[in-house]
């Protein structure tokens, strides 16, 4: 008897079509993006980032910002989300190991890989949520009233940029290091780099972090900025790039040829960003520093309002309202043909030094002329109407910048007068805040010297009904704008008490 022995077939090899596995991909990515935004130190980052931003940009540059500035501060804010998808995206790529679960995964349809691939999309849904933040908070400072200068796209694609490398640093940990608390680790390792080892502002390695954040006093035309900031946000984008793919190829997916061709351009890309954020500031915008800062007449545009000539850098051509508002102001009060004398109004900055100058002009010697910054709103309002009155009681700013005599009272009451809070207002362009005795008055050139008997005389002035000053102002304009005049002259010819406090210039 002959037994047969029927071997049965082998199952046919299980093949997933192309477009099975971006499906999978596509529906994983949806849910990874939802439990990602969703999860407790995201949702506080958000939270946290959206309300700083409603808050600061409420009252940020006194309503009246240069976009050239603006667009450098939405680069902070999205470092804090940053910090929370990277330990978000950490802990969900482990989520698996600490379920004991990648064993029932790897059976799935879906690879190793594609799962990588669907949390590094949940980290570009977020990117893309700070991007919407980051528009709508530079439309913002845009549609502001007193918004003058030209935002740099390149500068702010740095916010979200730097939520993409955060987060893509993330994923690509946890597929190096399978330990829960690395991603913390890392983040305080980051935070103490940021916070102890410092770059100074010279040097080319502070290029390196995800925001170099340029703080100054002085705002400059956005053609003198000088900061590599298209390089830059290739530098990131090409970074975020590489560690993204990097992720993949650590994933399973090194024989994938997308992979490995968006590893080496992701590094070439990140080495040209590189090498280009390295190179400093081009020749050409140094020359048109040196321009703008020594023969500033050469690049000015000019407008004339009345008795005045307002000239500035073309971008702030219409901010020459505001300007003429405050002189108008001034004018009003004053006496004698002050108030038709032609003036000059010219914008000046020092700009040579960059955005790191923080330096005092030199006041105008030529008669007629004030200067104006490139800064508006705020304690900068009443600082120059203070230089529009001394220009129109001593002639030029050289001479205002040596007053040192009782014509002060009347220069700090023409400035004031006509201010909705005189006394915030002294106290605004006084160095020590102060309304009482001796100070030192800011400008954007040389700063005055207010002596405590020209101060309590001043805010005698002040307290009189503005007409009634006004009145004794323009009676008495000769004798109160004379060289030398002192201040007990001042307090009889305007017929108040005469002041008891100390005369002396500092």
């Amino acid at each position: 008897m002959t037994t047969t022995t029927t071997t049965a077939p082998a199952p046919a090899p299980v093949t997933t079509p192309p477009g099975a596995s971006r499906a999978a991909v596509s529906a994983l990515a949806r849910f990874e993006t939802r439990k990602l935004l969703t999860r407790v130190p995201v949702v506080v980052a958000f939270a946290v980032y959206v309300a700083w931003t409603v808050w600061r940009t409420r009252v940020s540059f006194d309503g009246f910002p240069a976009l050239q500035d603006a667009d450098r501060a939405t680069q902070d804010g999205p470092l804090l989300v940053g910090l929370a998808v990277l330990l978000s995206a950490n802990h969900a790529v482990l989520r698996s190991r600490r379920h004991d679960t990648e064993r029932h995964l790897d059976v799935l349809v879906l690879p190793r890989w594609g799962r990588t691939v669907a949390h590094l999309l949940s980290v570009v849904a977020a990117a893309l949520l700070v991007a919407v933040c980051v528009g709508g908070q530079f439309a913002w400072e845009a549609l502001k009233p007193g918004a003058v200068g030209h935002g740099s796209p390149a500068e702010l694609l740095v916010g979200p940029l730097s939520v993409l490398l955060l987060g893509g640093f993330g994923v690509l940990l946890a597929r190096l290091v399978t330990a829960p608390f690395a991603a913390p680790l890392l983040i305080v390792l980051l935070l103490f780099l940021a916070t102890f080892l410092g770059f100074s502002d010279d040097d080319w390695t502070r290029w390196l972090m995800p925001s170099v954040g340029t703080y100054s006093a002085v705002t400059l035309p956005s053609d003198l900025i000088g900061r590599p900031a298209a390089w830059h946000a290739l530098y990131l984008g090409g970074l975020a790039l590489a560690l993204m793919a990097a992720s993949v190829l650590l994933s399973g997916g090194a024989r994938l040829r997308t992979a490995q061709a968006a590893v080496a351009g992701a590094v070439a890309l990140t080495l040209a960003g590189a090498v280009g954020q390295s190179r400093g500031v081009p020749e050409t915008v140094t020359e048109a520093r040196v321009r703008a800062t020594v023969t500033p007449e050469k690049v000015h545009t000019c407008v004339e309002r009345d008795a005045t000539t307002y000239c500035a850098f073309p971008e702030w051509e219409p901010r020459t309202g505001d300007w003429a508002q405050a002189v108008d102001d001034v004018r009003a009060l004053a006496g004698g043909d002050a108030q038709d004398r032609p003036l000059v109004v010219r914008q000046r900055v020092e700009a040579r030094y960059g955005l790191d100058a923080d330096s005092t002009l030199a006041s105008l010697t030529r008669p007629g002329e004030v200067t104006v910054g490139t800064a508006w709103g705020g304690n900068r309002v009443p600082e120059f109407a203070v230089s529009v009155a001394g220009v129109l009681v001593t002639g030029s700013e050289a001479t205002t910048g040596e007053m040192c005599d009782g014509r002060m009272v009347t220069v700090m009451w023409l400035a004031l007068a006509g201010r909705p809070d005189p006394v915030a207002d002294l106290r605004r362009v006084r160095i020590d805040d102060s309304d009482t005795g001796s100070a030192i008055v800011v400008s954007r050139t040389e700063p005055l010297q207010m002596t405590s008997a020209q101060t309590e005389l001043l805010r005698e002035l002040l307290d009189l009904p503005r007409d009634e000053a006004a009145a004794k102002v323009k009676a008495g304009w000769a004798e109160l704008t004379a060289p030398k005049v002192t201040t007990e002259r001042v307090a009889r010819v305007l017929g108040l008490e005469t002041p008891e406090g100390e005369d002396e210039c500092l």
